[in-house]
This record gives C-alpha cells, sequence and structure tokens, in this order.
C-alpha cells in the first residue's frame, strides 16, 4: 500500500535510511513474491499492457456500477483479458528474456482471449446446444484448459495448475484408483464440456467471486494506495504506539495488519511496510530475526482481518450462502485474538529485554496527522457503512472507490491526478491477474468434485481415518490446509480445502461458519509454516538473517492462530454462531486471558524470567481458558493467578537482591 521507494519520515538509532537503500526490493520481491515476476516491458508493448489493463479496470468498475454482464459472459471477459496480460507479462521460464514479448507469447495471448472470448462471441449458439458439443466446442475447451494452466503456472508455480491435471485424470481414471474413490470414469468430451462449456469448472463460483468482488477490492486498494493511505496508516501507528515499551513492534503490528486487510498479500505486505518497521525494530534494539518474524507474523494475518479479508472471504460467503458482511463480523473476534497474541508477546518480549519506545519528539502527533490526512479513513469508513446497510460488496467497492477519488481532493497532497489515476487502473489490474488464474484453475478441481463426488468421498475417507472422532478430523484438515498452502495462493487453497476437507467437519457437525473459518486459518498459516515459509522469507531478507530462524519464531509468535481455529470449532459462539450477549462476553473474556497466558509461554517471561516447568503449566492454563467450560475456565484461571503471584514474588527478591547489591 506504501510507495516503496519512499523515504520513511522518522528514524532514530541506528540509520535506517541507509540499511533499507542496502535492501533490493524488487529483487525481493521477485525472489519470495512470484507474482512479481514480470517483464519490464518499453515502447509499444508497455503500452499495450497499460491499455489492456485499463480495459480491464474500466470494464469491472462500470459493471460493477451499471449491471452486471450474464454470468459466463462476465466471467468469460474477464479471463480473456486476464490470460492475454499474463502472457504479455510473464516470461515462460526465469531464463527467457524480460525487456520484450517473444512472438510466440503473442500467439498464446491472442489465443487465449480468442478461446475464452468464444463464449461471448457464440453465446446464443452454445446455449442452444447445451449438453451436445461441437467438435469445435471440444476444441476451444481444450485449448482454453491447456492455455489456463499455462498462464496459471507462470503467474504463480507449477504447484497448482499439476493438481488440476491430477484431478482431470481422476475424472478419466476413476475406476482404477482405489476402491474409496474409485468411479465409473467419464469421457474426454463430457469433461471438457463439463468443465469448461458451462460453469461447473473453470466459468464456475470461484472465477465468479474473481470477476466481480475480489476484482473491485483489489481496485479499491489500488485507489487508496495512489492517495498515500500506506504512508498514512504507518504514521498513525506511530503516533498511537511508537512510544510505548517496544513501540516500533506494535508499529509492525498495527500498520501490517491494518494494509494487510485491504490488500489480502502477505509477501507483499512484508515486503512494503517491512521495509520500515523491521529496520526501526533493529534499531531499537530487537534480534534481525524476531523483527522479521513480527512482520510477517503480522501481515499473514491481514488475511483474516475484516472488513476486506483477501479474496477468500467473497468465496467463503458464496460458498456458505450468507451475505460477505457476516463472514467479516464472524472474523473479527478470531481475528483480534490473533492480534492481541502477537502484541502480548511483542511486549513481553520488549519487557524481558529492557527495550524501550521511540522518544516522543520523534513521532508524529496524532491530531495534526489526523487534521492533514484522516480523510483517507472515510473510503474505509463507506465501504463498511454500505455492507452494514445491505448493499452487496460489488456495490460497497463501487461506492468506495468513488469516495476515495472524491476525498482524495481535500488536499493536494492525496489528490489522485489522471497520472495517479492511470497507476491506479494498471496496479488494479495487475494485482487481480494471479486471483484470477488460481480461481479459474481451481474451478477444475471443483468442478471435479461435483462430476465424481469426490468431495463426499474425501469427507468419508477423513471420518474413516479418523474413526469419527473429531479432534483427529480437525488435525488431519490442518495438515493437509498447511501442505495445500506450502504451493498455492490463499485463494487457492481455501477453495481447494473447503472442497475436499470442510464437508468432512460439516459431517461431524462442526458448523459451517467455523469449518470455513477453520480451513481459511490453517491455509493462510502456510506463509508461516517453514520449509515453504514465504512471508516469514520474505522478512528475514529485509532483516538479514536466517530464514529458517525467522520462520521458527513466526510459528511461535503466531502460535494462537493455530489454536484459537480449534477452540471456535468447539466454541462456535466466537464466530458468531447461536449468539447470545452474556456467555458472548464470558468467552471473549476467558479467550483473552487464554492468550495472554499463552503469551507468557511462549515467551517465558513475566515480570521476570519463568521457569520451564512454570512455562508449560502456563501453556495448559492458556488451553483450558480458551477452551469452552467452567470447569476448564477454573483451571485456567487458578493457573494465571499461580503465575502472577509466583512470578510476582520472584520478581521482588530479584529486585532486594539487585538493590542490596
Amino acid at each position: 500500500m506504501t510507495d516503496r521507494n519512499s523515504e520513511p519520515d522518522i528514524t532514530t538509532g541506528g540509520n535506517i535510511e541507509a540499511e533499507t537503500a542496502q535492501i533490493d526490493l524488487d529483487e525481493l520481491r521477485r525472489r519470495f513474491d512470484t507474482e512479481a515476476r514480470t517483464r519490464s516491458l518499453s515502447g509499444w508493448e508497455a503500452k499495450l499492457v497499460l491499455l489492456v489493463a485499463i480495459a480491464l479496470s474500466v470494464f469491472h468498475f462500470y459493471t460493477s456500477g451499471f449491471g452486471l454482464l450474464l454470468a459466463i459472459k462476465q466471467r468469460a471477459v474477464h479471463l480473456a483479458l486476464v490470460l492475454f496480460m499474463v502472457y504479455m507479462l510473464y516470461p515462460i521460464s526465469g531464463k527467457a528474456r524480460k525487456d520484450a514479448v517473444p512472438w510466440y507469447d503473442f500467439l498464446l495471448g491472442g489465443v487465449a482471449a480468442y478461446v475464452v472470448l468464444y463464449h461471448v462471441i457464440y453465446f446464443n449458439d452454445i446455449v442452444m446446444r447445451a449438453g451436445l458439443p461441437t467438435t469445435m466446442d471440444i476444441t476451444v475447451g481444450f485449448l482454453g484448459i491447456l492455455l489456463l494452466l499455462e498462464a496459471t503456472r507462470r503467474v504463480s508455480n507449477p504447484i497448482l495448475p499439476g493438481i488440476a491435471i491430477f484431478f482431470l485424470f481422476y475424472c478419466y481414471f476413476g475406476r482404477h484408483f482405489p476402491a474409496m474413490f474409485a468411479h465409473r470414469g467419464f469421457s474426454i468430451l463430457r469433461i471438457i464440456n463439463h468443465m469448461y462449456m458451462g460453469t461447473e469448472g473453470v466459468f464456475g463460483i470461484p472465477l465468479g467471486v474473481s470477476s466481480t468482488f475480489v476484482f473491485m477490492f483489489i481496485l479499491f486498494g489500488s485507489f487508496l494506495e495512489q492517495t498515500g493511505m500506506g504512508r498514512f496508516i504507518i504514521d498513525l501507528s506511530m503516533a498511537l504506539a511508537g512510544g510505548s515499551t517496544g513501540g516500533p513492534a506494535k508499529v509492525a503490528v498495527m500498520s501490517s495488519g491494518l494494509m494487510g486487510s485491504i490488500s489480502g498479500s502477505s509477501v507483499a505486505n512484508v515486503c512494503t511496510t517491512g521495509m520500515f518497521t523491521i529496520p526501526l525494530m533493529k534499531s531499537v534494539g530487537y534480534k534481525p530475526y524476531f523483527a522479521g518474524a513480527v512482520e510477517a507474523v503480522a501481515s499473514t494475518g491481514g488475511q483474516i482481518m475484516p472488513p476486506v479479508m483477501g479474496a477468500a472471504a467473497f468465496i467463503m460467503a458464496e460458498f456458505l450462502g450468507v451475505p460477505y458482511i457476516h463472514v467479516a463480523v464472524a472474523a473479527i473476534v478470531p481475528a483480534l485474538l490473533y492480534y492481541f497474541a502477537v502484541l502480548v508477546q511483542v511486549h513481553l518480549e520488549a519487557t524481558r529485554l529492557g527495550l524501550k519506545g521511540l522518544p516522543r519528539e520523534r513521532l508524529p502527533k496524532v491530531i495534526p496527522l489526523l487534521k492533514k490526512k484522516g480523510h483517507l479513513l472515510i473510503p474505509i469508513a463507506s465501504i463498511i457503512y454500505f455492507l452494514l446497510s445491505g448493499y452487496t460488496p460489488l456495490k460497497a467497492a463501487y461506492y468506495g472507490i468513488l469516495a476515495t477519488l472524491i476525498v482524495s481532493f481535500l488536499n493536494k497532497e492525496t489528490r489522485v491526478t489522471l497520472p495517479k489515476l492511470m497507476d491506479a487502473l494498471d496496479s488494479g489490474a495487475r494485482g487481480a491477474l494471479g486471483v484470477a488464474c488460481a480461481c479459474g484453475t481451481v474451478g477444475i478441481i471443483v468442478g471435479t468434485a461435483t462430476l465424481t463426488g469426490l468431495g463426499l468421498r474425501i469427507a468419508s475417507a477423513i471420518i474413516t481415518l479418523s474413526g469419527g472422532i473429531l479432534i483427529i478430523s480437525l488435525l488431519l484438515t490442518m495438515v493437509a490446509c498447511i501442505l495445500l498452502g506450502a504451493g498455492l495462493p490463499t485463494t487457492a487453497n481455501f477453495i481447494v480445502t473447503s472442497t475436499m476437507a470442510a464437508p468432512a467437519l460439516l459431517q461431524l457437525g462442526v458448523a459451517p461458519m467455523a469449518a470455513y473459518m477453520f480451513v481459511l486459518y490453517f491455509g493462510i498459516a502456510a506463509d508461516l509454516s517453514p520449509p515453504v515459509a514465504l512471508a516469514a522469507y520474505a522478512g528475514a531478507g529485509i532483516a538479514g538473517d536466517d530464514p529458517m530462524k525467522t520462520g521458527g519464531a513466526a510459528i511461535r509468535l503466531a502460535l494462537a492462530g493455530f489454536i484459537v481455529p480449534y477452540i471456535y470449532v468447539f466454541n462456535p459462539m466466537l464466530v458468531l454462531v447461536g449468539f447470545e450477549p452474556i456467555p458472548f462476553i464470558v468467552s471473549i473474556g476467558t479467550a483473552l486471558l487464554g492468550v495472554f497466558l499463552l503469551g507468557m509461554s511462549s515467551i517465558g517471561f513475566y515480570k521476570t524470567k519463568m521457569p520451564m516447568w512454570l512455562r508449560a503449566i502456563s501453556l495448559a492454563g492458556a488451553l483450558g481458558l480458551l477452551i469452552p467450560g467452567i470447569v476448564t475456565d477454573t483451571i485456567g484461571l487458578s493457573v494465571l493467578l499461580l503465575v502472577h503471584f509466583f512470578q510476582t514474588s520472584k520478581y521482588r527478591k530479584e529486585a532486594s537482591v539487585a538493590e542490596v547489591v
């Protein structure tokens, strides 16, 4: 969200500007964020891509304001322009030249656009012969699937297309699979027709969400970026928390969480806010690996922070058949518990190391800052207002963009000029490429489930393996989500796991909102979990420390993120299922105390260093407070009181000894 070439307004201690200047941010993003590995074009090729990007953004802005096309036409136009841009921007391999588009990519891009727009050009004919595809239909479908898979490989990695190809083979060779997953098998013609010529596969719900809600919220974020919203968020976080104990780490948590809630990309957030917050944390005494881990955890958590929550929340709303605002509101308490846990740990770590905040005179003042740029909060407030008022996310994003354009003119520094407008339209389109390709490709996986009944077969297998025991089913689902998340974008990961694993949880009686939120959390957790912890590794790259060490620290900091999903499965009231005011308040209170105790156990410090046996007891007490029930809460509160009195007594003794010495 920030201008990555701008210098921080505030520097303290070490020479932060000099340190950040030594980091090649573009190279760092290319290493850890596959969507950043684009060609650097110039001349007429750059103008062509810019023109297509603007056309894509204007198409979505216009249709969201004045009415969408028929579902398959809307999705086809969206995907056609996306695929053309992907073939223009992403080379076939890392060794291919990146300063020009080769002839074969022009050919592939043109063919890809045509075979997708085939649905628009011959819409009436296709509808009239529904279920009876012609040879041309099948040829176009085959080319469309092939070119989509190749585009997805370029913009992300080979894992997602590989999984999709496996599922296509499963559709054909179903009778040769183990009995638990076997089916009669389908012909190639039936598979292509199902996956491409209707709305069950490529052009299914995931692409439908990408071509409406997701694109508009990405575009909304791009417009906010042009107003300087990212710089404002960092400055506001500095003003609010920079002077407190371990202030820079709290600034990282607050700013990355707020920015992540809008952008929804872990690695991109690390590479923007981290360029400022990580050197700042190091300058006041945090270990480099810990600074990188804090930024990674905070940026990753942005994907579960309302109001935007990344693309997965919109797809979850579609799968659940509920308004998007229900998903956003249900996510508030789990997200706050996640960030509260991180804040507790960075505070305890700062106290343990004796770290101070930044000098007050070096920090921005809240009131002058709000007077100067506080109007930038109006677009976000307008989004929330429209969502709460019953508007669709599409309309809310549309009016949010209009509000951004209007309020930007209240200050010369934030004004969206014509060049900035072009940049917003361009970056919005570019930001949607990865999500659109992933949604189209996972549509093949969803289509496989509807064609073969695979989702129910996997659910049956999970229940059989777990013996019908819920906690074991949850563990199996967690492992599956993290393993898939190691190679899939969050959106694709969520769609796959919600299609394949969530049905097992639903069969075991888990509330649908809790089940889908469970798989979302653990899909996101993959960005922090070694060996493919991309957000943690990006943080390590900026911090200049060992990636595995940074990843380990990130896991520890995000421990609440690994525990809280289990809690709201057993206590779905935390995601507003079966809401009752008094029990809800009690649940939040005990959960906050549990997270606080969990932070003590993780850092090993409260007033003074904690012995290992007390850390183990604290962990057990934290689980007791997090798990609903009078008995468990009583045990947890007893442990909390024990820790408090023991550590207070120990601290006083150490202080008296120090005074004598």
